[in-house]
């Protein structure tokens, strides 16, 4: 079970500021009563992606597949080939069909867009939890 005290920060990625406020607006201040409050950060590029998660501290990323020119799928199969310490990864897809680009893509999950926002919680809030599973208790 996951430390409710410590609060988890989600990246938020989209170059659209309308994508990138409905998945807060979705996953709320906290996903579920045992998972504590969540801190965002948010993404309009690529690079700031892979700068913000090389800088650590980030526990679950949201990246849309959608993007252009840089897209969610591609940053989620690169975040897993270069971060040791890979923070939980969801791809945001729009259509069915491209889950098999998103699981391609390496990603621990895929929610649909529009987010559905108790769809949203439930795969965060189990993503959290598994990824606090597998902190060391120093880091609780």
């Amino acid at each position: 079970m996951s430390d409710v005290s410590v609060p988890s920060t989600v990246l938020v990625f989209s170059p659209r500021a309308e994508v990138r406020a409905a998945v807060r607006t979705a996953l709320g201040s906290s996903p579920a009563a045992d998972v504590g409050p969540l801190g965002y950060v948010e993404c309009a590029t690529g690079e700031e992606v892979v700068a913000a998660v090389d800088a650590g501290g980030i526990d679950l990323c949201v990246l849309d597949g959608e993007a252009q020119p840089t897209g969610g799928m591609g940053l989620s199969r690169q975040l897993h080939a270069e971060i040791a310490d890979c923070p939980a990864l969801v791809v945001l897809i729009a259509r069915q069909a491209d889950r098999w680009l998103a699981h391609w893509s390496l990603a621990d999950a895929t929610l649909a867009y529009p987010v559905d926002p108790l769809t949203a919680t439930d795969v965060v809030a189990g993503l959290l939890r598994d990824r606090a599973a597998r902190r060391p208790a120093a880091r609780r």
